[in-house]
């Protein structure tokens, strides 16, 4: 199948193109390469620079024989969309409304969206299952959730096949791909920063957070299942019997907490990491974690990488290679 990547220059896109193309289909990357890098999109692929909003030039890819998108493109930063939200609307949003109303004109009707856990906000309780309110609590997260939203309906009114895939922190890395964004604001990026030196120390916002060490806990997931999962999901599309909508929620099956990705990081590196101990930041919530259960029970799909330090020392291993 010719399917169509939007974001494939950035991390998780680049990886799930560089996947199908061993799986052996023919892959198109779009991206306007704002935060994608031209040498992160993988080979065998055909590259196209524009943007998701220039209706013709998404149209003019679609009409190649595309026969299904992966949707990877979007502003991904919570802190930043609470400071320009009118940028995440129109970016997140209304620019996925043009890639969606381009596809109906063409016909490609299937499609598979990489949403976020953020679209359920302060959760009630936790592992956070499917069906949990949807409240989010900042604007990116309420940008992705108009998508999910608009898929809704063209599933209703157009018949539109979609898998919406939620997910949290992803992190690790595959052979000359991994985490990295400009400017730095993930968690284990910047830990490994630190441990190079590249940083004076990590900072730790919240320590009297209730959870048994004081921090936030949170989900990760390596790359290379996040990947996988979205090949599944894509698959999953062409059963006839599950309705041609699917929602799923992907995590590693726990949580890990600051200090615990921290010491993580020290054991793997072997190397001394500087903590400052910062206030709270305003809205965070003190646990966050996904239950993938039901992606396991209906697709199969299972974490190959779940071991914390597992994820950590493939990332250290590509953090080394990108700054040799």
């Amino acid at each position: 199948m010719k399917i169509l990547v939007t974001g494939g220059a950035g991390y998780i896109g680049g990886t799930v193109a560089g996947l199908l193309v061993q799986q052996g289909h023919e892959v198109i990357v779009l991206d306007n390469l704002t935060h994608g890098r031209r040498e992160m999109v993988p080979a065998g692929t055909e590259f196209v620079k524009a943007e998701l909003a220039d209706r013709e030039a998404v149209e003019r890819v679609l009409r190649s024989g595309v026969g299904a998108v992966m949707h990877f493109a979007a502003l991904i930063e919570a802190g930043e969309s609470m400071r320009v939200p009118e940028v995440y609307f129109r970016n997140n949003t209304a620019s996925t409304l043009t890639l969606l109303e381009a596809m109906l004109a063409v016909g490609v009707n299937q499609l598979v969206f990489s949403s976020t856990a953020a679209v359920y906000g302060e959760p009630e309780k936790t592992p956070i299952a499917e069906d949990a309110k949807l409240q989010p609590t900042n604007a990116y997260g309420e940008s992705k959730l108009l998508v999910e939203h608009m898929l809704t309906w063209f599933h209703r009114c157009h018949g539109f096949r979609y898998a919406s895939l939620r997910y949290f922190n992803v992190a690790g890395a595959m052979p000359g791909r991994g985490e990295a964004h400009e400017p730095e604001s993930h968690l284990i990026p910047l830990i490994l920063d630190a441990a190079m030196g590249r940083r004076e120390a990590i900072k730790v916002f919240g320590t009297d957070y209730p959870t048994p060490d004081g921090t936030c806990i949170r989900d990760y997931i390596h790359v290379h299942d996040l990947a996988q999962a979205h090949l599944l999901a894509l698959d999953a599309l062409d059963d006839e019997e599950r309705g041609g909508r699917l929602i799923y929620n992907l995590g590693n099956g726990q949580g890990f907490s600051v200090r615990e990705v921290i010491e993580g990081a020290r054991k793997v590196t072997g190397r001394d990491i500087p903590v400052v101990e910062e206030p709270r930041r305003s809205g965070d919530p003190a646990v966050l974690v996904a239950s993938s259960e039901k992606i396991q029970r209906e697709l199969g799909w299972t974490p190959q990488h779940a071991r914390l330090e597992e994820i950590l020392a493939s990332a250290w291993e590509w953090h080394q290679q990108r700054y040799s």
